[in-house]
Formats: structure tokens, sequence, C-alpha cells
């Protein structure tokens, strides 16, 4: 838990020196032009985690480590549910509206190479070379970088109860342009109803956990269905 919570605190610090993205709302014709194909693809869900924003020292993380491993040894037992099957959801949103849709195995963005154009509202890697392996105009991305817990902390002392938390964005690349036709952080947080320190099987925490995923599912399909 300690590696992997420094990993989330260096990809922080590398994310705030880099100027994030906005968000990019669907335009009313995005979905419906005539003949628009898609590549949908989401990425490798990554297993679930607690995370421990605030505890930024080494000494904190290890604190925080400790006084939270019951809940991260539940967490790590927790399945992703109904949010695996999302890309089929998502492709099936999309051929409601017309489009033909090819949905994609995960592939790692980072492997592209960095586009020539950097501006607002396009994206940072060159997605071009997919227009042509996928015979697609459009690719729709869903990339759920973190599920699990948060509980946010002030340096060694907790500053809030634990959360469910779903993390990540789905966006729509024009493969012809590199623009984001649609660009939509996911930051899902959902608190226990009822007491959430009940070891080992924290049920308060889970059923939050399972709503999260659930919320996530929603706040995806929803603007591909209207």
């Amino acid at each position: 838990m300690l590696r992997s919570s420094l990993a989330v605190a260096a990809a922080a610090l590398l994310t705030a020196c880099a100027t994030p993205q906005a968000p990019v709302g669907m335009g009313a014709t995005t979905l419906t032009k005539p003949g628009s194909s898609y590549a949908v693809m989401m990425t490798t869900l990554a297993p679930s985690d607690t995370f421990f924003p605030g505890a930024d020292c080494l000494l904190c993380i290890a604190a925080a480590s400790v006084a939270n491993s019951k809940l991260t040894a539940h967490t790590k037992t927790l399945a992703p549910g109904e949010l695996a099957k999302l890309n089929v959801e998502v492709a099936e949103a999309l051929r409601k509206k017309g489009a033909t849709v090819t949905v994609v195995d995960a592939f790692d963005i980072k492997s592209l190479p960095d586009a020539a154009k950097s501006a607002p509202n396009f994206a940072r890697k060159d997605f071009s070379s997919l227009k042509a392996k996928y015979h697609v105009d459009k690719l729709l991305v869903i990339a759920v970088d973190a599920t699990g817990f948060e509980r946010r902390y002030a340096t060694y002392i907790p500053s809030s109860d634990p959360k469910a938390k779903v993390g990540g964005v789905s966006y729509i690349v024009d493969l012809s342009t590199n623009a984001y036709e649609w660009y939509m952080p996911i930051n899902v947080q959902k608190a226990s109803d009822g007491a959430w320190d009940e070891p080992p099987t924290f049920p308060g925490l889970t059923n939050a956990y399972y709503q999260a995923l659930e919320m996530t599912r929603d706040q995806v399909i929803k603007p591909l269905a209207q």
C-alpha cells in the first residue's frame, strides 16, 4: 500500500505541472452525424485501492496506511461489477444513434506519439494512426484509473471519513483532427449511508462503493443516450 500511495503522489505531482484539459460538452450533432463510425475502447481497470490525499510525506503515508490497513485489505477484495461492461453498453448506446461501432481491445494510450499540435481541446497524444487501424472516424475512450476509497488527511491526521471513489475520464477524439468532441472528467464520490468503521467487511462503505460504480456508469452513458 505504501508503494501504491507513493506512486499516486508522484502522479499527482506530475499532473499538477501540466495544464489540465477542461471539460468539453457534447455538441448537439456530435452523435447524429450520418455515417459516423466509432471505435470504443475502455482502458484496463486497476484493482481497487485506498487513497489518502493530504498525507504528503513518507511518514504521513506510512501512518495513514497503517491506520487504514483493514479497510485497504477489504478494498482489494472488491470487484468492479457492471463497470467492467461499460464499453459494451456505450457501444450499444452509440448504435442506437445510428453509428457504426467497433469495440476494440484496451491499449496503452501513453505509447502513442505526442501530438504535433498543442492547443486547448486537442488531445496531447496523436490518435490519427487509429483511423486506418480500426477503419473508423472517431475514438471513444473510457479511462477509469481509480476505484476504491478516499480518505483525506492533514499530514498525519484524518480530516474526513472514507468515501467510495471512482476517478478517470471519458472522451471522444475526432481521428481526422485530433480534437476532442467530448471530454468529461469522472470524479464520483459516495459516503456511507450509515456507520463506516465496521471491519472486516465494512458493509456501509461496500454499499457506497457499488453505488459509486453505478453512478459512474450512469454519468458516462447519459450524455450518449440523450
